[in-house]
């Protein structure tokens, strides 16, 4: 007996062995196979949100179509907006009309786009950081259509084209985002702490359109941009906006006198201003582009003009851009 005993263990050891051994085997394959599954479900969720913020957004906004939004090729970000709303975006970049990764998961902008994000000039985007302002929001995509037809691009463009999405989306749409809080008196600018609660009430007497938020830097929109300001280092920044009809300009270049119909009206800076933070304290070109209406959008040709301006000026102002790495 002890001999059919020692060939019964022996056996079934074997057979313990075979099993964990195609199991270890089949391993590699189930994780794979995992991996694959939940990049798949993520990419619906990314594509769900998406086409709901368009919906949203088409719904509110008249100028916009529904098929134009969900063509753009946006990506959402990691970070939501205070009510949890999508924070959409997306690159162009010389030589590609797909739509590529809004960001790396270490920041490093040039991996967003392999071999074009380190050599060309690069402008960042920004439309609706006031929610009432849907003209802005209507020109961003005016530009989208341009830069997806253009196949001579030479630049890198990083577009948000709705940064407060709480406040556009509200009914009414409002200036301020779902804190109550005006995105652009919210950077961390070095003069807020001092000023920008005092000049709120000093100067506006405490206007709640204005309210500057509790802190600077205070609300997930205005981080989210920071973020992307830091990330994708641009050599321009174009913040749009309405109604006042006129360019402005913040950061160490000269201006150019016009963008297309928008003619220099420099109108200063204010404590937690986008101008202030990005122009004067980090030094980066702020256009800020204000226009007639907000509700309105100018026409295709005069948003056309003020697009191939903003290019010379930049063509001009950065020249070795592209030998950068």
């Amino acid at each position: 007996m002890k001999p059919l005993k020692f060939v019964v263990i022996t056996l079934f050891a074997a057979c313990i062995s075979l099993v964990s051994a195609k199991a270890s085997a089949l391993k590699p394959s189930l994780n794979r196979a995992a991996a694959n599954a939940a990049a798949a479900s993520d990419k619906l969720d990314k594509a769900a949100a998406v086409n709901g913020f368009c919906a949203d957004l088409v719904s509110n906004i008249p100028e916009l179509q529904m098929q134009q939004c969900r063509d753009a090729g946006f990506k959402p970000a990691k970070l939501k907006s205070s009510q949890g709303r999508p924070l959409i975006m997306r690159d162009f970049t010389p030589g590609e009309h797909a739509a590529v990764a809004p960001q790396t998961s270490n920041g490093d902008a040039n991996a967003s786009a392999k071999g074009g994000l380190g050599r060309a000039p690069r402008i960042l985007l920004i439309g609706g950081i006031h929610g009432d302002e849907h003209a802005a929001i209507a020109v961003v995509f005016q530009w989208i259509e341009r830069l997806k037809d253009d196949r001579q691009r030479r630049m890198v463009w990083r577009v948000l084209p709705c940064v407060n999405p709480d406040g556009t989306l509200a009914q009414p749409s409002t200036r301020t985002n779902a804190h109550k809080v005006d995105l652009n008196r919210n950077f961390p600018s070095p003069d807020w702490n001092a000023q920008a609660l005092t000049d709120w009430r000093r100067k506006t007497g405490s206007d709640p359109r204005r309210y500057p938020g509790p802190r600077a830097a205070s609300e997930p929109e205005t981080r989210w941009l920071m973020q992307q300001i830091k990330e994708f280092k641009p050599d321009a920044i174009v913040s749009v906006h309405a109604p006042l009809n006129l360019l402005d300009f913040d950061g160490p270049q000269p201006p150019p006198d016009k963008l297309g119909f928008l003619r220099l009206e420099p109108i200063g800076v204010y404590p937690g201003s986008l101008g202030n933070y990005a122009g004067r304290h980090l030094g980066m070109p702020v256009f800020t582009m204000e226009l007639p209406r907000a509700t309105q959008p100018p026409s295709a040709a005069q948003s056309e003009r003020v697009f191939t301006d903003l290019q010379v000026w930049v063509n001009k102002n950065f020249p070795d851009a592209q030998e950068r790495s």
